[in-house]
C-alpha cells in the first residue's frame, strides 16, 4: 500500500494503520496453519478454489 500519495496527515496515518493490521492478521494466520499463506497469482487461485471448487479459468469461461 502506497501511504505517500494518501492525501493529510490523517490518511497517512490511516493508511499505515490499516497496512500494520493487515501485516498482524496475516502473521498470526500463517502461525495457525503453522505455514506461510501463498502470495500473488497463487493465493488468488488458492482463495477462489476454497470458495467454491473451481479455478479462476473456468470462472471467466463462464
Amino acid at each position: 500500500m502506497d501511504t505517500d500519495r494518501t492525501p493529510g496527515h490523517a490518511g497517512r496515518e490511516a493508511a499505515r494503520d490499516l497496512h500494520e493490521s493487515a501485516r498482524r492478521e496475516e502473521r498470526r494466520v500463517e502461525e495457525r496453519k503453522g505455514d506461510q499463506l501463498k502470495k500473488g497469482e497463487e493465493r488468488v487461485e488458492e482463495r477462489s478454489r476454497s470458495s467454491d471448487g473451481r479455478s479462476v479459468e473456468d470462472k471467466q469461461r463462464d
